[in-house]
């Protein structure tokens, strides 16, 4: 992984987490004034306060500029959003891998990301839909073995059967483990109740 895709968590102006996004897109948020990066005291700082702050810490990840370092953020708050996460899960990508915990459903392997792609249960070539309860996270080698067939077609067995998550992937982040421990403070005074309570409109 390289240093710019690493997680950032992402606050909203009432230091609620509302999302995870990755360092790129956090130096792009303050940069634009959007955000500011909050460090291990809870003080923000904008992009220019940033890049010179930061470069007292040794021990931290930096990417290179042409002004010198600059730090990785570990946690952004956004400065007009005051929104909640709503409960509805987007049928992404990556919202099926966390579903799938990063694991082929058919051996159980976690391999690297990158070795991990999507398969249609039913194939879309036998009126398979691209739905949560037909799309599975698979290895390379699986996907391939499997081909255009059924699992029963194939010899193969899920490890679970595929449903639409009940949880959005931040509370199962927040659940499972904190990527940092700059994180924690922000985390640990949510509960899973409150990320698994339904939102209205």
């Amino acid at each position: 992984m390289t240093v710019l895709n690493q997680s950032v968590l992402v606050l909203n102006r009432s230091y609620l987490p509302v999302h995870v996004t990755s360092a790129r897109r956090a130096f792009s948020l303050l940069y634009q004034g959007i955000a500011r990066a909050v460090n291990e005291e809870y003080q923000t700082f904008d992009f220019d306060e940033w890049s010179q702050a930061a470069k007292a810490l040794d021990d931290a990840e930096f990417v290179g500029t042409v002004r010198g370092p600059i730090r990785i953020p570990r946690v952004i708050v956004l400065l007009a959003f005051d929104r909640l996460p709503k409960r509805h899960v987007r049928f992404s990508r990556i919202n099926i891998m966390t579903r799938d915990r990063f694991q082929c459903q058919y051996c159980s392997r976690k391999p690297q990301r990158a070795e991990l792609n999507l398969d249609h249960v039913v194939p879309r070539a036998l009126g398979g839909r691209t739905t949560w309860e037909n799309v599975v996270t698979s290895c390379v080698d699986c996907n391939r073995r499997k081909g255009g067939r059924t699992p029963v077609q194939a010899g193969v067995a899920l490890v679970r059967k595929p449903a639409r998550p009940r949880w959005t992937p931040l509370s199962h982040l927040m659940l499972s483990t904190v990527r940092h421990e700059e994180w924690r403070p922000f985390l640990n005074v949510v509960d899973a109740s409150y990320w698994n309570t339904e939102l209205s409109e």
